[in-house]
């Protein structure tokens, strides 16, 4: 699941699941792959299957607000957060999923708030690493919203309260996002001093780093070079997080737009969309819609069905 090799992770926990049926993670990891998958009616019926057996964590309750917000079902979503409410030490992962939901949507004022509420949750169950992690999850969103001075702030913030493996790649890649390459560059070299035989750290966060800041410098070449390392990586539900962020395709894409390559970018930036059951809620996901569109432009061809609905959608707006 972390590198994303979906078929193989699906066949080693239907395995698993052989074995010991009766365990609660086994149940919600296949809902998650199958999700990855797309197979978004599978995965329902299995977090129905184990809820009916009394199975239940936050790992579980996540998948099911997962399938719900695919399924268009906000009382289901709601439910999620109802059951989560103070609960220590899994409150907070809803409340942050219900962050980038807000954010997915352009809702960025909510996004705030709930993420705030995921980070005072945390903080006071004494859990300041998972505190820091929703902190520096807010930095990236306000990056790729172009708030860099508060991404700056956020990362900053989550580095202050827990500098850990996973906050210093995700504080990176935000403040490379929000331009500020310097502090990006030499916390990538103490990731990669500290962290040289992780997998995913070197694997997925490096090559991602690099390239964010090899386009804040307008080097999309570069970019594109450094993210085939990430390739192999790049569907994977990227540790800590439990969905596909989809970053390096992301950026490949953005690199792509950088060096006026319409056609590529329009691959990239499709992709995204066609695996909404990897990056499900996450902001990117719905920032793809709109690179895509600028990829059309690029692309020359103006009869695109998503780009004409666009302009029409604008035009009213004036």
């Amino acid at each position: 699941m972390r590198l994303g090799r979906w078929e193989n992770a699906l066949r080693e926990t239907q395995e698993s699941i052989r074995l010991e049926p009766n365990l609660s993670q086994t149940q919600s990891n296949l809902a998650w792959i199958q999700l990855a998958l797309n197979r978004i009616d599978e995965a329902r019926t299995t977090l129905e299957q184990a809820r009916a057996h009394n199975m239940d964590d936050y790992f579980l309750r996540l998948a099911l607000y997962q399938v719900a917000l695919l399924k268009g079902d906000k009382e289901a979503t709601q439910q999620q957060l109802a059951w989560a409410a103070g609960r220590p030490r899994e409150e907070d992962w809803l409340l942050s999923a219900q962050s980038d939901t807000e954010a997915y949507f352009g809702r960025l004022g909510k996004a705030r708030e709930f993420s705030e509420r995921a980070i005072d949750s945390a903080r006071n169950a004494d859990a300041k690493e998972t505190a820091a992690l929703w902190q520096v999850n807010a930095a990236l969103r306000e990056a790729e919203f172009g708030n860099a001075g508060s991404a700056r702030d956020d990362a900053a913030a989550a580095l202050a309260l827990a500098p850990g493996r996973h906050v210093r790649s995700v504080a990176a890649l935000a403040l490379a996002r929000a331009g500020d390459t310097a502090r990006a560059e030499k916390l990538s070299e103490s990731l990669n001093e500290y962290s040289p035989q992780d997998t995913i750290v070197q694997g997925y966060w490096l090559p991602s780093i690099h390239a964010a800041i090899d386009i804040a410098v307008k080097n999309p070449t570069r970019a594109i070079e450094d993210l085939q390392r990430a390739s192999p990586y790049e569907l994977g539900q990227c540790e800590p997080f439990q969905l596909g962020m989809l970053y390096p395709i992301y950026l490949r894409g953005q690199a792509y737009l950088l060096a006026r390559q319409g056609k590529e970018a329009v691959a990239e930036f499709q992709g995204m969309i066609d695996r909404r059951g990897i990056v499900l809620n996450f902001p990117l996901g719905s920032l793809a819609r709109l690179q895509l569109g600028r990829a059309y432009v690029l692309s020359g061809d103006p009869d695109i069905p998503i780009l004409k609905q666009a302009k029409a959608e604008f035009a009213t707006l004036q």
